[in-house]
């Protein structure tokens, strides 16, 4: 009788442990979350304090693409000119929206995988995956680099 009293406790506390750390996991993934689609959502408002609020002070940006000769190029993209383009009015509406494929977590870095389709005033632009790797400060999770890819075709 001792002997299954101690395989029960055994199993709620194994059980209890695992759901803590399942809830504090998917209370990180949503933090990650809360940063990437600040920045979208600042991108969409033409507002710069906001997406400059997302990232890391070195943070790098570049993105994949195809050349008009059909190669493939990386091209790299300065943080700064990107959130003052941001901020910058402009008559048409930029709308990138994400879907969430894979959040990775391991303490103070998330690597997140994201597809995404671009609008310009609502009309389709192109199409790709979004890389994100956070790092996790005391408090923030904010973006030290992105990297993107962006094609016409096979858009889903």
């Amino acid at each position: 009788m001792k002997m299954k009293k101690c395989n029960f406790l055994i199993i709620v506390f194994l059980t209890t442990v695992f759901n803590v750390s399942a809830q504090i996991q998917q209370h990180e993934e949503d933090l990650v979350k809360g940063t990437i689609n600040k920045l979208f959502e600042g991108m969409r408002n033409t507002d710069s304090a906001m997406v400059n609020a997302t990232f890391a002070s070195n943070a790098i940006m570049q993105t994949i693409h195809k050349s008009k000769d059909g190669e493939f190029k990386l091209s790299d993209e300065k943080v700064a000119d990107f959130i003052k383009f941001t901020g910058t009015p402009h008559k048409e509406k930029f709308d990138e929206r994400i879907v969430f494929t894979k959040i990775l977590i391991d303490g103070n870095l998330a690597s997140v995988w994201t597809d995404y389709k671009f609008y310009i005033d609502n009309k389709f632009s192109h199409c790709g995956v979004n890389s994100f790797q956070l790092f996790k400060d005391k408090t923030t999770w904010k973006i030290i680099y992105i990297v993107d890819t962006r094609r016409k075709e096979n858009c889903l």
